[in-house]
Order: C-alpha cells, then sequence, then structure tokens
C-alpha cells in the first residue's frame, strides 16, 4: 500500500443513530478457504470488503478456485473439493493479513505441491514458528527465514494427526492445525490453554465435517469431505468495539449496532466495559450459520478502572487498543495482565498505546504482559500508528473527548480491516478528517 495518510480527529459532540460496521474479518477469512475446499457453490454474504480478505481471495484464485463477486459485500466460491487446488507459479501474496498467513499455512502443508506464501513488510516481521512447529511435528515440510516470512510449504508430505497442547492461547494456530488435519491420517486434537474464538470448529461442522469441540479444546480426524454451504457474515465485533467506547466516553451518546457477531469467544471486551460501568444492552439475539449475533444499543455511562480478570485477555485480544482509550478517561486506574500477545501484533500494541496515551498527558506504567494505566483528561497531541489500523482507530475515539485535536500518523492501513471507517464514523458525529 503507497500513500500516506494521516487523520485529525477533534473534540465532538454526542454520537447518535445507527452505525452498520462491516462484515467479520475472521468469518470472511475462513468462508473463502472452506468454500474453496468444498465441493460445489457457496455464496457468502456481508463479505468484509477489506485488503486483508481480498489477498485470501486473490490466494485462493491463484491456488485455481473460480469467486466471482454478485455484488458489493458478496462473493460465490466455486469449491474444487479438498485435492483440487492447483500449484501457483507466483509466490502466494497475503499482503498484512497475519489471519490468511497462518491459515494458509495449515491449508497448504497437505497439498501435493510446493507454495511460498509472502507479505508486506508489517507482516514479514511477524512470528510463524508458532505455526511451523506443530504443523512439523504433522510432518509437514515450511522453511522460514529465522522464524519469519517468507513460508516455503513443501508438497507431498504425508501428514498425521498429533494431539497438540498450544504453549499460547491463539485461534490462527488452532485453525491452521486443524485445516492440516483435514489433510492428515488419523486424529488432530489441540488443546488449548484458555478457550480462544471457535469461527474454525464452528464452520467446519456447517461445512459438513466430523468435529467435537468444547472451550479449550477441538478434535477432528481427516478423511472426510466439505459440503458447500451458504455464509452469512455477522458484523465484525472488533470493527464494533471503537464505536462501543465512542458512545461510552461522550456525554449524551446513544448508538445502535445492528447484527454484531457475537461469539462468546471474541466479546471479551463486551464484558470488560461493563465491569467498568458501560450501559451496553443486547437486543435481537439470534443465530445465523452456526454464529451468535444480535443488535447492540450503547449509551453513555461514567466509567471505573478495575483489575481486568486474566481470564477474558483471550476474548478481546483484538480490542485492547479501544480498552486503552477508556481507560485512559475512567475514574482510577485500570490493571491489565496476561497480554504479552499485543506485543507481536501488526505492532507492539502495548508499547503503541502507552506511548500514545502518554503524549495525550496520561500515565500508563507497562510491564513486559501487560499495563496500569491511570485515568485522567485527554490533551491534544500528535501520535504515531506505526501503520497498524487498530492504534489509528483507537487514536480516533480518543480524540472525541481530548480537549483538542489529536493528530494521528500514518493510517492508511485501516483499509485492511475497516474500509469506509471515516465515513461511517462521521455518520454519527465523529470529527474526524485527512491532516493536511
Amino acid at each position: 500500500m503507497s500513500g500516506r495518510l494521516d487523520w485529525r480527529s477533534g473534540p465532538a459532540g454526542p454520537l447518535r443513530g445507527g452505525v452498520g460496521v462491516p462484515g467479520d474479518k475472521s468469518v470472511s477469512h475462513r468462508a473463502l478457504m472452506f468454500g474453496a475446499l468444498a465441493e460445489g457453490g457457496s455464496r457468502i454474504r456481508g463479505f468484509l470488503e477489506g485488503e486483508d480478505t481480498r489477498a485470501t481471495a486473490a490466494v485462493l484464485q491463484q491456488l485455481g478456485v473460480r469467486i466471482e463477486t454478485p455484488a458489493a459485500g458478496e462473493r460465490l466460491v466455486h469449491g474444487v473439493g479438498l485435492h483440487g487446488l492447483h500449484a501457483s507459479g507466483e509466490p502466494l501474496d497475503c499482503g498484512n493479513a497475519g489471519t490468511g498467513m497462518r491459515l494458509l499455512a495449515g491449508l497448504l502443508a497437505g497439498q501435493a505441491f510446493d507454495s511460498t506464501l509472502v507479505g508486506d513488510a508489517s507482516l514479514s516481521k511477524r512470528p510463524m514458528r508458532r505455526v511451523t512447529d506443530p504443523l512439523a511435528a504433522m510432518g509437514a515440510r515450511i522453511d522460514t527465514q529465522d522464524g519469519l516470512p517468507p513460508l516455503h510449504v513443501r508438497g507431498g508430505q504425508r501428514l498425521h494427526g498429533i494431539r497438540y497442547e498450544l504453549p499460547v492461547a491463539s485461534a490462527q494456530v488452532k485453525s491452521a492445525l486443524l485445516l492440516a488435519g483435514l489433510y492428515a491420517e488419523g486424529e488432530t486434537e489441540v488443546i488449548e490453554p484458555h478457550p480462544t474464538r471457535d469461527y474454525t470448529e464452528r464452520m467446519l461442522a456447517a461445512f459438513g465435517w466430523p468435529i467435537s469441540f468444547e472451550p479449550g479444546r477441538a478434535q477432528l480426524s481427516g478423511g472426510h469431505a466439505l459440503r458447500a454451504t451458504d455464509v452469512d457474515v455477522p458484523a465484525d465485533f472488533s470493527s464494533a468495539a471503537f464505536f462501543l467506547v465512542a458512545a461510552s466516553i461522550v456525554p449524551g451518546s446513544e448508538l445502535r449496532l445492528p447484527a454484531v457477531g457475537l461469539n462468546p469467544r471474541r466479546t471479551g471486551l463486551l464484558q470488560a466495559l461493563r465491569l467498568m460501568g458501560a450501559d451496553i444492552r443486547i437486543e435481537n439475539p439470534r443465530e445465523s450459520g452456526g454464529e451468535p449475533l444480535g443488535d447492540i444499543v450503547v449509551r453513555h455511562a461514567p466509567l471505573h478502572g478495575v483489575e481486568l480478570p486474566e481470564a477474558l485477555v483471550p476474548d478481546m485480544i483484538d480490542e485492547f487498543p479501544a480498552l486503552f482509550v477508556a481507560a485512559a478517561v475512567a475514574e482510577g486506574r485500570t490493571v491489565i495482565r496476561g497480554a504479552a500477545e499485543l506485543r507481536v501484533k501488526e505492532s507492539d500494541r502495548l508499547a503503541a498505546m502507552a506511548a500514545g496515551l502518554r503524549v495525550l498527558g496520561i500515565t500508563v506504567d507497562e510491564t513486559p504482559d501487560g499495563a496500569t494505566i491511570h485515568g485522567g483528561t485527554l490533551a491534544g497531541g500528535t501520535v504515531e500508528s506505526l501503520t497498524d489500523h487498530r492504534i489509528a482507530m483507537s487514536f480516533a475515539v480518543a480524540g472525541l473527548v481530548a480537549q483538542s485535536p489529536v493528530r494521528i500518523n500514518d493510517c492508511r492501513h485501516v483499509a485492511t480491516s475497516f474500509p469506509g471507517f471515516m465515513e461511517l464514523a462521521n455518520g454519527c458525529g465523529f470529527a474526524l478528517e485527512a491532516a493536511a
């Protein structure tokens, strides 16, 4: 992605109205992959039109899968079956998508042909041994650059199922192993130290693959087939998170976010904000494609600091930048522990949020696996996003209640997860603009 884009976020009045956030990125990635490996055609509605998910679609097309776009937010995937992919003569570019690369490593480990997965500068710095090591234990051969991308996946390997206990809870690693398990002899079982989101397990079941799973454990055997099925992608909770925090901290606000995914392994932020005193309720709870969803209504409420229960951490790992902003304006201090995973995301999110909040006048005591945020009043200033989309959007929320505008440098990667964020935000009352 070329070109520089800086933002300026200014103080705003009450936020009002309905906010239709884009489709869930995690579900969109998986729907493409399972649709590609299924027998028959699968229609995906509510597909996230982001750069990460488009990168995954482009990779699958390189591997011989025909994917049509009947309309924006919709894909028709013509599945080729478990063994119908074919080699690409070019590297497979995952862009900025860590989910895409890690899951594709598992999917490609069982193919008959060699593949090379590459990514942009940010993705090329993200650790991959947590995926490649357990895949190697299954019989895969994947070469890395000292544990970093590119990943050279060797074809023609005979995979066998394993029982693997994850040292660190990770839905991406779990999903990569389950994808490899589709091609493995015998049973593949993944045990987690803390339950993570179970999108892969739910979707495999929806596509007809026999799988048993419960919080913290998933088990399947190879040798079956995926049957095409239609997928309605719920609105992305991680995208909704910015509006949940924004409406909670801007006096007089009330926002409604329809059809948001409420997978219990994803909604830790909802519980965290409620512990802090947020006024959030769920209306019209329902289910689609195995995934729970509902309409979220959030109103302004005074927040207070909390000691965040470590049990919530795996269920809100992507939402911590937004939580940092809520903690920065809450009364008292908020203590976060057990979140070392944040240091190996698109940026070191603990360091990035701590540095930005300090610029805005907030005291943050950083630790190796968390931070203590001392709530106060946000001043204006210039902060760095480090080209991390979630850092950029979190500081856009901070600007709503700052004493003067917050300038956020280098926000061009927001399009990877949340296309149209600025327009949607300004439509409900933000004062967000491109900075000169």
